[in-house]
């Protein structure tokens, strides 16, 4: 039923993934470290946005939340993330819907979100297949804004964003947005990586449009960190440790 069964996004997890249903990717091993390293704590109750594979969702289930709460638009990546939870008898719940559509009205200690970030011609909306993981329009920030308005009112008071994005799409912009919506961002992590399929076969296009040097052929990855201030007009600094993380 599922032929590529060996999508391995850190060292010591793989998944089942059926055809059409996007591979976890160097972005992926990116933000898990960046969770990891943060430190879960027990009573937190997670969301992942965009599961895919479910990769994101059975690496907070791993570091020790209560529960986890996945989200994906895609029928196939749902039925994939509900597998590999279950797989390894994790708590997670995982629905079908566009963003934060399918919990409208919860909030969460922590949310991790992998969107879709590279520039293209394609409008988002039409898009269909496994181009959804990755196409964000012409400034690669489709679903980054969006991300970035909407967090906010999903978060308990002091809870964190976890966000990975290329620096392409504009992580200045990220920061901006995020500080506009009430929250204090931080850059958590970031690391070089060559393009990959997709990038490589745009790349003339990105250099067309001034957004990579002509020969370039590398990306850097970011994961931007962004805590909502805690209640009664608590002020957290950027190293501030919120109710869903460890100590």
């Amino acid at each position: 039923m599922f032929p590529e069964v060996l999508s391995r996004y850190t060292s010591d997890v793989m998944l089942l993934r059926p055809p059409g249903v996007y591979r976890p990717q160097a972005d992926t091993g990116l933000l898990a470290d960046a969770l990891r390293r943060a430190g879960v704590a027990a009573g937190a109750r997670v969301l992942d946005v965009g599961t895919g594979t479910g990769a994101m969702a059975v690496a907070a289930a791993r570091c020790g939340a209560r529960e986890v709460v996945a989200v994906d638009v895609a029928a196939g990546a749902v039925l994939t993330a509900r597998l590999n939870a279950r797989l390894r008898n994790l708590p997670v719940r995982v629905r079908r819907g566009d963003l934060f559509a399918p919990v409208a009205g919860e909030r969460f200690d922590v949310i991790v979100a992998n969107p879709p970030y590279v520039i293209g011609d394609a409008v988002p909306e039409t898009v269909h297949g496994r181009a959804r993981a990755w196409e964000a329009g012409p400034c690669g920030r489709a679903l980054l804004d969006r991300i970035c308005a909407q967090a906010p009112s999903h978060l308990v008071p002091g809870g964190t964003l976890l966000m990975v994005q290329s620096a392409l799409s504009g992580v200045a912009a990220t920061l901006v947005a995020l500080r506009g919506a009430g929250m204090r961002p931080v850059v958590a992590a970031r690391r070089d990586e060559p393009f990959g399929p997709v990038m490589r076969r745009r790349a003339a296009l990105l250099e067309a449009s001034g957004a990579v040097r002509c020969g370039q052929r590398h990306e850097e990855l970011v994961v931007v960190r962004a805590d909502l201030a805690g209640a009664r007009g608590d002020d957290h600094g950027d190293d501030h440790d919120g109710p869903g993380w460890a100590a």
